[in-house]
């Protein structure tokens, strides 16, 4: 598979590895290669199967548009642009072509938002709830996606109307780490996922990239990972 890799930060990068080690070839364009969207022409794209974008939220949403327009399929990990999600998916719909998003591809961490999306029930119980993200210094948004989906899961799953509290803390190099905390008055609850490095991120984002191919729609990665 042909794939084209926006980003050359440290998850791209291991991406970029991670493809080649599973048969693919992979071309990266960065901000230069890619100012004012000079790789994402329809000429440029032609020969491409998977757009995989790890860049910056003021980029992505034009990234997509272009890829969308030019009938790419993608696989983004770029956070921060979720405000877009109704439009964007509307014109994936519309275009026909296929997109994966998730604020986090690691199947450690997928499986973490459904460990969370269980033990919400104990809000119904006394419980209150809070919920603590780590991240290195350089990361751009906060609070993470990840804890922003963590945070959607548990007042989904709970029905209660007001959302757990999240703290966000951006120190050295922190490669990520999420707890959420239940307490009640008897007991405390702690719920953890550590990422130890990006491997997990980079395997299940050239995953996604393999499952997408050739299919159309819109789907978040947490909804067909066990796919996978």
């Amino acid at each position: 598979m042909n794939i084209l890799l926006l980003g050359r930060g440290k998850t791209g990068s291991l991406v970029a590895e991670v493809a080649r080690q599973r048969g693919h070839h992979i071309h990266i364009a960065g901000s230069t290669e890619n100012e004012k969207g000079a790789a994402l022409t329809a000429e440029k794209l032609r020969e491409v199967d998977v757009v995989i974008d790890f860049t910056t939220p003021q980029c992505v949403v034009g990234h997509i548009e272009a890829c969308t327009k030019a009938g790419k399929n993608m696989v983004v990990g770029t956070t921060g642009w979720y405000g877009e999600i109704g439009r964007i998916k509307v014109l994936v719909e519309t275009q026909g072509t296929g997109l994966v998003y998730a604020p986090n591809f690691s199947l450690g961490v997928n499986l973490f938002l459904e460990v969370a999306q269980s033990a919400a029930a104990a809000l119904h119980h006394g419980y209150s709830g809070q919920i603590f993200e780590r991240h290195h210094a350089t990361k751009k948004d906060a609070p993470s996606g990840t804890a922003i989906a963590l945070q959607r899961v548990i007042h989904q799953a709970s029905g209660n109307q007001n959302e757990i509290e999240i703290t966000s803390f951006r120190e050295g190099e922190v490669v990520g780490m999420h707890e959420v905390v239940l307490e009640s008055p008897a007991d405390r609850i702690y719920l953890c996922h550590d990422a130890k490095s990006r491997q997990g991120f980079a395997d299940g984002a050239v995953r996604a990239a393999e499952w997408i191919a050739g299919k159309k729609g819109f789907y978040n990665f947490k909804d067909v990972w066990r796919e996978l």
